[in-house]
This record gives structure tokens, C-alpha cells and sequence, in this order.
């Protein structure tokens, strides 16, 4: 069967369609042209018109126009629009007017640098002209950075290697910064949170080594559609933008089907598993050769689809080379063959992360399946964004879990399809980030008494500071750098930790590494004993050495993985707001946040039933950042501590899942958290903290917005139509009068007339 006939059977078949909540059909568009200015170097329009792109797109004649005039531009159009032509075309126009003019490429990954640098080179080769297009990234040799360095009219390269190899060695890059026309930033929407942060603090830097060589480049920037990309771009370049928001592109005919799976268990609300229903769909679509991507929420999830899929197609030899898998901590070669087999046909299916939700090429799949809600309207858009890329039909499957987030999409589809996409926020002047960022600039360049750095009015403070520390001297006028360390180097853009743990196969004579994962997560992943799945190969943890940031590994073959659970304290620091309400007091400050792995279950394969547990010895990892809590000193009337523990427990699992459809986050990046006596407060307390350092704003925005969410926890809990409490409201640790206890705090937090009494 081919797509068309897959569909067909599905809306023949009861068994789907009573569980599909939404099935809305998205017409094909047709192309809007324009055409390309008559003072485009005619060589670059032969070109054009030789590759078969004799006209335009709108969108990118507009765009042409405004980057050549010299206007910093945000790009804004949906996934397959054409967007790398909107900046390639005025670049490669100004190399061939200025032999000498230079441009930065800065993508967000090394998969697509290498995937744009491919088509960039392929231009290059049919104008036939000296025109030097480069990578510039950790697996380049030291014999041709040399080359790049002197010779590279297109530098392409991504944040981490601006920041520790070319800005900190500015002097070696006089030719690039002294003509440097054009900063293009790719995918600016994935720079949010701490990542974004980072990167504001490295543009403004830039824009510092740019001003001193007498360069003052136009930046120029690509985002898939979210609610703020005019103030993104601004925030991260430090400039008035124009936008480009009207894409020309045409698209192909697109199904979106929301797929609520069947009810097991009515009085406790529990569903079939978002998994196993994820597997039966792409079962049918990856057996009749529909080429399909299929993302899930976690690296453990992927591994475990990709273990069902690989047994469905596997050949009489053992082969199953037709489905991969596709998630960070592949090592680049084999993420490289992945890409190429989805090109060339050779890989029928791949389960990913959110690492292919960025702009790769992959070809033209046909289907789409998203097993759980992605986390935003955005990313989800981005995601559906992978089927159908050159125009042909295609179909997206959302298939919700038990989760609140999913079940309201679900039974709320007119939520996803009227509502904005969500913000991209950042807080460049997050004191962790912001100081960090202040050292390798000094290191780079004197700061000048009175020069400011980003927006924060007291440099000169943190200078001072700085000067205290042994860091900076001050110096007619001037802050030197006087330190022996390289600052670049101590400082992850991506996490608070800036080492990652190296993942060892001990099987063989020959220890070999497979693969990378972040400090942070390893001890959840990774923990000894734990069952670590790669490409739908098993492993057992033999040991996690944080200290020396290895773990060692051995294949095995069983029939379970393991699933670890952390625990979470929560210390407060200092208090910023507060307001009294009624008997509840509401505050915002920073916080500690302590956690720790402290035990892991072993779960079946496909019946997913619990058949043991062990324990987990690791140290303590702790966090500074901010957080909105709520605690009710008077206790909560009318509740026995662990009825009060039953209500917050509710209220938490609600929230967690609630407040960021209000805040417009990414659930990950906030995590709520609950005591019954809380040492601070001396109260119940329950908390919301954002989950990066130093915070992103999100807890202070929640501070002053709570009535609107809570009112919406409460709608969520009402609407779900379990009768105790049940995972898709109170969370998974539900009893009989869970759910009546959540009801009550809520209408205490609203202040209803049914409040507790």
C-alpha cells in the first residue's frame, strides 16, 4: 500500500478512528515568485537559472533586497521554504563584486554545517570563480585552519568554535574581521535558554573584535516560526531588524491526525502506551516502504521504539539496517550514514530526538509520528516540518500519552491550531553567564574606562570585581587581563557542566568509544548496572566515573531496561518578592536545588510491568537558580499531613504540565517540586524553578501570572474524566481521594466560595 491507501484503511477502520480526536486536512499551497534584481552579478543569475531557479520565492527577493541594502534581517518561514538561499544569494552577489568581502556561517550544529556547506560548495563549483568556502569547526585539520584563517571568503562554523577558537585568537583572523561584511546566524529559534544566553554574550563580543579591526558587519538571521523572532534576533544581535515573515514557498498536501489511545483501566484513567500505539502505526507505515521518521520525548524512548522496529523488519540474515536511530551521543560518522541513507532511500525509518528536528536535509519522507506532545507548538510544527519537505503529501500522527500537556492538546486540538507558537527566551545578563563572558572578552580586548559590555549598567563593577580576583589590573585608563588561564575553555555553551562523560564498549579486546552524553544526564542513563540501549543494541553498565567523565559498558542481551528516579530538595537563599494572599504567601527568590539519583526499576519490554529495582551510589549535584513558591503557613484546615501531601502532589503534577502553555516554555525548562513541611517556611510549600543556572526569567514571569494558570489546573482536573485521580491529572501515585484533595487546594489557591474550610 502506498500513503494515500494507508489513510484510506485507517478512516475505514473503527479501531482508529474512535480514538481520533482530530483529523484536519492542510490544502497544498501554490508558489508566489517575484524576480531578482537587475544589479545581481550576472554570473551568479546564469548560475541560478542553470540550477533551474529562474525565479525567486517572494520571500527571498525581499530578502535579497534588504541584506544587499545593507539591513539586518530576521528571516521567519516555515520549514522547507527555501530560507539558506535567502542569505547564500547576497552573499555570494558581494564576494563577487569585493574579491576581499568576507561572511561567518553559524549553525547550531556541525550536522548542518555540513549539510549547508555541501550545497554552498556545489554553487561555488558552478560559478567557476576563486571563491574560498570553508568549515571551521573541531574536526578540521591543523593543516588547513591555516587556509581558512587567510583565504576563507565564507567561514562556516557553529557558537562553540567562535567562542573558544576564533574570537580568544582574533589576531590570527585579521583578514576575516578587517572584511567582514556578514554574520548570518541559522536556526536562531533553537538559541533559547542557556544556549541563547551564551550566544548574545559571544555576538556582542564579536561586535567588540569587529569595532577594533573597523569592520561592521550586517546580520542577518533564519527562525522556523515562533512568537517573537523580531525580539530573539534583537535581543542576540543588539540590533534594529527587519523582518521577512511572508514565505513564497508552496507546500504539499498535509494530514495532521490527533490520536488519543484507548482507555485500559476507566476509574484510574490509565491509557495503552503513547509507545506501543507509536510502534503499531509505524509498523504498517515502514512495512509498505512509507518512509517515516518517527520522534520521541527521550534517548531511552528512542532506543526502545527502535528495538521494536528493528525486530519488525529484520531480514532471515539478522539484518535491520533499514531502521536507524538518530539522537545526541551517536558518534558524528555514523550520524553522517544515517542522513545519507535517508537521502538515498536505503533507510525505510528512523526514531529521533528532537537532533533531526532542525533543518538537515533527509530527503522527502512521507509520514511523521510523534509519540508525545513535543513540548511546544513550535517544535511541533518543526517536527511535522521533516514529511514532506518537497512538496509532495504527507501525513503527521500525534499520539498523545497520559501526561495533562498531551491530554489537553489532545481534547483541545483547536488550542494547537489557533494558538501562537511559543517565545524563545533568553537572559544574556544571568550574572553565571554574563561574568563569564566579561573574562573572555578582557582576555580578548582592554576594556576602556566607561565601556559598557551587552546591557548591564555596572561593568565597570564587575570589572572592579574581576580586578579583585587576582583576573584584570587596571592600568592608565584600562583593564588589562593578567590571569595565566584561558578563559574560553572553562565555559560550556551549551550546559552549566563543560565536560561531557565518554561512553566505553569493554565487549571487545579493544575499548572503543560509541558515543558522549552530558554530565548531567549520565547519572540518570548511566549509573552502574543501568541497561543502555545504542542503535537498539544492549549494553549493561559496568561503572560511572564522573570524576574521570568515562562510564565503561559491556553488550548484553536481556529482556528489560531500566528507568531511574531522582530525588530533589529544594533550599532557599534569598527572597526578591512576596505577597500575602489570604492565608496563602507567595514568594519569589533564588534557590538551591540539590538532587540525586537514588534508585533504578527494571522494566519489561513490551509488557512494561516493574520486575525489580536496585540502588544507585552517586554523588549529590547541585544547582543555584530562582524559583515562585507558594506555602500556606497556617497549615491547610481540614487535611491530615498526608491528605495535605496527596492535595500538593496533585496540584504539582498539574502544574508541571499547565503552567508551561502560559509561560510558553519548553516543559524541561521548569520543574515544580513540593514539600509537606518545607524548612524555610515551616509550611506546605510547593515550588516552581526554572532548570537552568541563574535562571531564565520563567519563575519570576509565573510570580506574577499564577490565578490564570491555576484556573487552567483546575479546568484540566475537572475535565479529566477518571473518578479518583489518575495519571493524565494527579500523577501517577493517585489514591481514591486524590483527586477531590486537589480540587480543594485549588479553589483555596482561587479563592472560591468552595474553598477548604
Amino acid at each position: 500500500m502506498n500513503l494515500i491507501q494507508i489513510l484510506e484503511s485507517w478512516k475505514n477502520d473503527p479501531n482508529v478512528m474512535d480514538y481520533v480526536t482530530c483529523w484536519q486536512k492542510i490544502p497544498a499551497r501554490p508558489a508566489v515568485y517575484a524576480s531578482w534584481p537587475e544589479d545581481m552579478h550576472p554570473k551568479l543569475s546564469d548560475m541560478l537559472q542553470e540550477r533551474g531557479i529562474r525565479l525567486p520565492y517572494s520571500h527571498q527577493a525581499e530578502a535579497f533586497r534588504l541584506i544587499s541594502g545593507g539591513k539586518d534581517t530576521v528571516i521567519v518561514t516555515p520549514t522547507a521554504s527555501g530560507k539558506s538561499l535567502c542569505y547564500q544569494v547576497p552573499v555570494l552577489d558581494a564576494i563577487l563584486k569585493d574579491k576581499d568581502a568576507r561572511a561567518l556561517f553559524l549553525f547550531p550544529t556541525k550536522a548542518l554545517s555540513a549539510d549547508q556547506v555541501t550545497e554552498l560548495y556545489s554553487m561555488i563549483t558552478a560559478l567557476d570563480c576563486d571563491i574560498k568556502a570553508y568549515t571551521y569547526d573541531g574536526d578540521t585539520s591543523v593543516s588547513a585552519r591555516k587556509a581558512v584563517r587567510s583565504a576563507g571568503n565564507i567561514v562556516v562554523t557553529n557558537p562553540d568554535m567562535l567562542h573558544s577558537g576564533i574570537l580568544p585568537n582574533h589576531v590570527k583572523w585579521v583578514k576575516l574581521f578587517e572584511n567582514l561584511r556578514y554574520v548570518v546566524i541559522d536556526e536562531i529559534h533553537t538559541y533559547r535558554g542557556i544556549f541563547g544566553s551564551h550566544l548574545t554574550n559571544v555576538i556582542r563580543r564579536l561586535k567588540r573584535i569587529c569595532q577594533f579591526y573597523g569592520s561592521d558587519p550586517v546580520f542577518v538571521c533564519c527562525s522556523a516560526t515562533i512568537a517573537n523572532p523580531l525580539q530573539l534576533a534583537e535581543t542576540i544581535t543588539g540590533r534594529r531588524m527587519s523582518v521577512v515573515d511572508k514565505s513564497g514557498a508552496p507546500y504539499g498536501e498535509r494530514d495532521m491526525i490527533f490520536y488519543n489511545p484507548p482507555v485500559v483501566n476507566k476509574q484510574l484513567g490509565i491509557r495503552k502506551s503513547a509507545l506501543t500505539q507509536a510502534r503499531m502505526f509505524a509498523s504498517v507505515l515502514i512495512a509498505n516502504h512509507v518512509q517515516t521518521i518517527v520522534f520521541a520525548r527521550s534517548r531511552l524512548m528512542v532506543e526502545v521504539l527502535l528495538t521494536y522496529l528493528k525486530a519488525i523488519v529484520r531480514d532471515p540474515l539478522g539484518g535491520s539496517e533499514r531502521v536507524r536511530g538518530y539522537r545526541g551521543g551517536y558518534m558524528p560518522l555514523e550520524r553522517r550514514a544515517i542522513e545519507k541513507g535517508l537521502k538515498n532511500g536505503s533507510v525505510t525509518g528512523v526514531v529521533s530526538t528532537n537532533a533531526l528536528e532542525l533543518g538537515v536535509d533527509i530527503g522527502s519522507l512521507e509520514a511523521c509520528v510523534l509519540c508525545g506532545y513535543p513540548g511546544t507548538i513550535a517544535s511541533t510544527w518543526q517536527q511535522a516540518g521533516r514529511a514532506g519537505r518537497r512538496n509532495s503529501s504527507s501525513v503527521t500522527l500525534f499520539i498523545a500519552n497520559s501526561s495533562p500537556m498531551d491530554q489537553f492538546i489532545v481534547t483541545h486540538p483547536e488550542y494547537f491550531f489557533e494558538q501562537s507558537p511559543e517565545m524563545a527566551l533568553v537572559n544574556p545578563d544571568n550574572l553565571y553567564i554574563f561574568m563569564s563572558h566579561l573574562k573572555c572578552a578582557a582576555f580578548e580586548l582592554p576594556f576602556e574606562d566607561g565601556e559598557e559590555f551587552g546591557n548591564v549598567a555596572t561593568t565597570e563593577e564587575a570589572l572592579s570585581y574581576l580586578q579583585e580576583e587576582g583576573i584584570l589590573q587596571h592600568v592608565a585608563g584600562r583593564w588589562h587581563w593578567s590571569s595565566e588561564t584561558f578563559p574560553a575553555a572553562d565555559i560550556s555553551l551549551r550546559s552549566a557542566s563543560n565536560e561531557n562523560v565518554i561512553i566505553v564498549d569493554t565487549t571487545g579486546n579493544d575499548n572503543r568509544v560509541i558515543g558522549e552524553m552530558d554530565h548531567f544526564t549520565a547519572p540518570m542513563l548511566l549509573h552502574d548496572e543501568a541497561i543502555y540501549i545504542h542503535e537498539g543494541v544492549q549494553y549493561q553498565v559496568e561503572k560511572l566515573d564522573l570524576p574521570m567523565h568515562k562510564a565503561f559498558i559491556k553488550r548484553t542481551n536481556v529482556d528489560y531496561y531500566t528507568d531511574a528516579d531522582m530525588q530533589v530538595d529544594v533550599k532557599v537563599m534569598d527572597v526578591f518578592d512576596e505577597e500575602e494572599e489570604g492565608d496563602r504567601v507567595d514568594m519569589f527568590g533564588e534557590v538551591l536545588v540539590n538532587s540525586l539519583v537514588t534508585v533504578f526499576k527494571k522494566i519489561k519490554f513490551d509488557t512494561h510491568e516493574n520486575i525489580g529495582w536496585g540502588q544507585i551510589h552517586l554523588p549529590e549535584m547541585t544547582m543555584h537558580t530562582q524559583a515562585v513558591w507558594y506555602s500556606w503557613p497556617k497549615g491547610l484546615p481540614g487535611m491530615n499531613e498526608g491528605q495535605i501531601g496527596r492535595a500538593l502532589s496533585g496540584v504539582t503534577n498539574l502544574l508541571a504540565n499547565v503552567a508551561p502553555l502560559f509561560l510558553m516554555c519548553d516543559p524541561r525548562d521548569i520543574v515544580t517540586f513540593y514539600q509537606v513541611r518545607q524548612p524555610f517556611t515551616n509550611a506546605p510549600t510547593l515550588f516552581l524553578y526554572d532548570a537552568i543556572p541563574g535562571s531564565m526569567g520563567l519563575s519570576e514571569k509565573m510570580f506574577h501570572m499564577k490565578d490564570e494558570v491555576f484556573r487552567q489546573a483546575l479546568s484540566m482536573l475537572d475535565t479529566c474524566p477518571c473518578e479518583t485521580g489518575c495519571p493524565s491529572c494527579v500523577g501517577p501515585d493517585s489514591e481514591p481521594d486524590s483527586k477531590e484533595l486537589t480540587r480543594r487546594l485549588l479553589l483555596s489557591i482561587l479563592d472560591k466560595s468552595e474553598a477548604v474550610e
